[in-house]
């Protein structure tokens, strides 16, 4: 798949060209339209089309993606989001290790998803306002499924 791009900068996924037009898809909308072939500039060899398609998912969300590589670093963000600031100590009460706690806040940390608090004098951890709005998102759709039964 390749990327082009419009007079005006926008870029879509290229689907399918003919002699007069192609096909492409906005990234971000999903919306899908015929545009003629004198309107589209190719992208660079290594514009990254993939990355491109990846634009119709939140900024947001794409971060929590990023930094929870697993189920027990998303379980901890998930957490930290619904006790509200954490104190630091009380983070040992998972089955982690401190360094293992440590790396996982550090990288969501990084990743502008948490920030540090003052929970009741001593120190902790409490997710951004990103992170808080990425989760919702994620735990909507599992939500949405619930209600009309296509889990799985």
């Amino acid at each position: 798949m390749r990327t082009v791009h419009d007079d005006d900068g926008r870029r879509y996924l290229l689907l399918k060209r003919s002699s007069e037009s192609s096909l492409v898809r906005d990234p971000t909308t999903g919306e899908e339209r015929y545009l003629p072939n004198d309107d589209l500039t190719a992208d660079e060899e290594d514009t990254d089309a993939l990355g491109l398609a990846a634009a119709a998912v939140p900024d947001t969300v794409r971060r929590v993606l990023s930094a929870c590589r697993d189920d027990r670093s998303l379980g901890l963000l998930l957490e930290l989001d619904r006790r509200g600031p954490v104190p630091a100590r009380a983070l040992m009460e998972y089955d982690l290790c401190e360094s293992d706690v440590l790396g996982l806040v550090g990288e969501f940390r990084a990743a502008g998803l948490v920030v540090e608090a003052d929970v009741g004098g001593e120190r902790g951890y409490d997710v951004t306002d990103d992170a808080r709005e990425a989760l919702a998102v994620l735990r909507s759709e599992r939500t949405a499924q619930s209600r009309t039964g296509d889990e799985g």
